[in-house]
This record gives C-alpha cells, structure tokens and sequence, in this order.
C-alpha cells in the first residue's frame, strides 16, 4: 500500500504536469478552436471544457503519456460534438456526393500537398479558410496551423492517412479558387474605378 507521502507527491507531480501542459498548449488550442468554429466566446467554452475534461481523466487514476497530442484529441471530439449538434452530416453521404475513391488519390503525397499549400498566400488564406466546409478547415489547421503530419492528423481525426491527405489537397484547392475568386473581383473593382475616371 502506498504510504500517503508518495500518493501526494503522485498528485502533484499530476497536477503540475497539467499546469505545465495548459501554460503550454492553452494558446495553442484555443488558436485552433477559434479557427474551427469561427467563433471567439465558443472556442473559449470548447477550451475550457477540453481541460476540465482532462482534468476529470487524470484526477480519475489516469496517466497521460504526451498532453500536446491528448488536449488535440479532446478538443477536436468536442469540436465535432458541438458540429453533430448544429447538424448532422454522415462523412459517407460526403464522399458519395463528392465521388471520392480513396484509392485514387496516389498523387497526392505530402510533397505535392505543400507544394500547393506554398502557392497560397497565409493571410488571405487565413481570412478565407473560415468558409471551408469544417472538414477541409480541420485538417489544414492541424497541418498548417498546429504543424501537425498526416499520421498525427490521421489519429486524432480517426481516418486513414489518404483520407487526410484528399482533404487537404481538396481544401488546399478551394482556398485557391477562393482567392483567385477574390483577385478577380478586386480587379474588377479596380477596373470599374478606373473607367469612371
């Protein structure tokens, strides 16, 4: 039987590593909550119930191995609970409405992904990723975002790497024709300004 000492010091080795993990990671997700749900005092609520929640586990005789991967976790299951909730959209009636094959998408490795996610511009993209539909905006804010690789994305979304890889050269695309979209009305604008003259 542990002594009671030891049992102390097991909680506050706990919770210090908990402190330690919200002063690190804290900014980070609520970085990543706000840009999911587009919303400022929900990403707060969802951030807050991520660590209450992560609280509960440990205080419950659970270890955490890697809190960074663990709070993402979490976070994204609370993000998809608040989205089933607002509305309910099966990935399978997804994947038929789009036609996607999985299997047919072997040119889409990392290496071309970034290289289409190196064309876009950061801050118009910023700005435009908020109209993607929440399965793009996911995975290129775990990737671009968090710096999170495929493998990590692919766990913590629970799908398989290809799955991850077609959504974020899909959503790498959209964000392009949006900007493109943008450019043209821009010079159009500026076009329209100038005949006026």
């Amino acid at each position: 039987m542990a002594s009671p000492k030891r049992t102390e010091d097991k909680i506050e080795s706990h919770e210090d590593r908990f402190l330690k993990a919200f002063e690190d990671y804290s900014d980070a997700l609520f970085r990543h909550a706000v840009i999911r749900v587009s919303d400022r005092e929900r990403a707060i609520d969802l951030v807050h119930d991520t660590f209450t929640k992560v609280w509960s586990y440990i205080r419950s005789g659970h270890e955490v191995d890697s809190y960074r991967s663990f709070l993402y976790k979490v976070l994204n299951n609370l993000i998809i609970d608040s989205y089933r909730k607002q509305r309910e959209v099966s990935l399978d009636a997804l994947f038929e409405i789009e036609g996607v094959d999985e299997g047919s998408f072997s040119e889409l490795s990392e290496n071309s992904v970034d290289a289409l996610a190196a064309t876009i511009d950061g801050r118009k993209a910023f700005d435009l990723l908020k109209e993607l539909p929440d399965v793009y905006r996911e995975v290129i804010t775990f990737r671009f975002i968090d710096g999170l690789g495929p493998r990590e994305i692919s766990e913590l979304i629970e799908e398989t790497e290809n799955v991850v890889s077609v959504r974020l050269y899909r959503g790498l695309k959209m964000l392009r024709e949006k900007m493109e979209e943008e450019v043209k009305k821009a010079e159009g604008k500026r076009k329209n300004k100038n005949e006026t003259f």
